[in-house]
């Protein structure tokens, strides 16, 4: 809904008795007009209003008006660093397709049927609920933002429906495939330790970026913990920032801590970061030196073909190919699995909402399909079995086998 650019006030009497109606807008230069109508006449004032409106809907004033593409860039320029470069590629990418069906119009006219033709030309497009329901997000979040520095009256996408979607299987290694995966990581002939790497995920539940971006003075090794710590831009390190939450310390066992010191006496002399190799460092601070380095590159390019690399590794080890991120989901899953708290492994994995935590807890929790079978073993007896699948039928339960036992003494 675009916002109003005339309002209706109303101004009492000195003596509180009565009151007269007023109307409020601004000026073409920016000047804030109050203009009493010097009367108490409700519809006769909401006319002289909506007469104003429209002069200034007209041309004769249009203040704050843009069309969507600059509304964009006002918008992102006003939040600034307050979310991640991604996030700011996201959103220009949802609002450019969001332009491609409604037109770059004026950011005020948007209603909620732009909302609803934009989330069908998304689906007849080909993209799945998830990705429509994602670029809804960022456009809501978008006008939201708008409403909140007073920029619209409401947000025009407040009432779009989202998709349903199915929700994601959390992806994890089983035992057998970590073990398999590791040994084939020692095997591999790169600089990088994939082996450490991968052991340090699974006992800390570290992200990749998290773990690339780690210092040797993040660790305390009589402490045996490793901290998950912002960077700021130093002749040694460059900026890199936390997903969701603030620093946050993870605990590390005697035989990982050890792993590590071994790995620090072998690292040559003035190289801050654990796992990043050093050639890989030397020619990170080259791309600094010349400007080619950013805080994306930090998230994404810190190790060079992080993703085929790894994807060698699982084909080594003969593991079907998933992400290096399911060595997080595995850790978590096994916190929950050794009795931790919900809140314990909130705090430890850095989420900003229960819900992502909640997740995780499900895929161990959740004894359903289990309690279901017993139902159905108690519901299914062997009798009702064997009248429908004779003569093929061979009983496993103790009153099956009795019941053989009893018609083999009758012959």
């Amino acid at each position: 809904m675009a916002k109003k650019l005339v309002r209706l006030r109303t101004r009492p009497s000195r003596d509180g008795s009565s009151f007269t109606y007023l109307i409020d807008y601004v000026e073409e230069n920016g000047k804030r007009r109050q203009i009493s109508l010097g009367h108490a006449d409700r519809k006769k004032a909401e006319r002289q209003r909506a007469q104003k409106e429209r002069e200034l809907r007209m041309g004769i004033v249009e203040p704050e008006s843009m069309r969507l593409r600059d509304f964009l860039e006002d918008s992102l320029s006003r939040t600034g660093s307050q979310i991640r470069e991604s996030t700011h590629d996201e959103c220009r990418y949802a609002m450019n397709h969001f332009i491609e069906v409604v037109g770059n119009i004026d950011y005020q006219r948007i209603t909620l049927t732009h909302g609803e033709l934009f989330r069908q030309k998304c689906l007849d497009k080909g993209n799945s609920p998830a990705t429509v329901t994602k670029k809804l997000r960022h456009l809501k979040r978008i006008f939201q933002l708008a409403v909140n520095r007073k920029q619209l009256d409401e947000n025009p996408l407040q009432h779009i429906a989202m998709l349903k979607t199915t929700k994601k299987k959390v992806e994890k290694y089983t035992a057998d495939e970590c073990g398999r995966i590791i040994k084939a990581a020692r095997d591999s002939q790169t600089d990088l330790k994939w082996d450490m790497l991968i052991i340090t995920a699974l006992c800390t539940g570290m992200r990749r970026s998290e773990l690339l971006n780690c210092t040797w003075s993040d660790i305390d090794f009589e402490g045996m913990t490793m901290e998950v710590s912002p960077k700021k831009n130093t002749d040694y390190t460059w900026e890199w920032l936390i997903k969701d939450t603030d620093q946050r310390t993870l605990p590390l066992t005697k035989d990982v801590v050890q792993m590590l010191v071994d790995h620090q006496g072998r690292q040559p002399e003035g190289y801050p970061y654990v796992f990043v190799p050093a050639a890989r460092y030397d020619h990170i601070q080259q791309l600094r030196k010349q400007g080619k380095w950013s805080l994306r590159d930090a998230r994404l390019k810190v190790v060079n073909n992080f993703s085929r690399k790894f994807g060698k590794i699982l084909e080594m080890a003969g593991v079907r190919k998933r992400k290096f991120h399911c060595f997080r989901n595995t850790a978590l899953t096994n916190w929950f699995a050794n009795g931790m708290s919900e809140h314990d492994v909130m705090t430890l994995a850095g989420h900003s909402s229960f819900s992502t935590t909640h997740g995780f807890y499900l895929a161990v929790a959740d004894d359903l399909v289990d309690r279901a079978r017993k139902a159905a073993e108690v519901s299914l007896n062997p009798d009702l079995l064997r009248a429908c699948c004779a003569p093929h039928f061979s009983p496993t339960t103790k009153k099956a086998d009795s019941h053989n036992d009893l018609s083999a003494n009758k012959l």
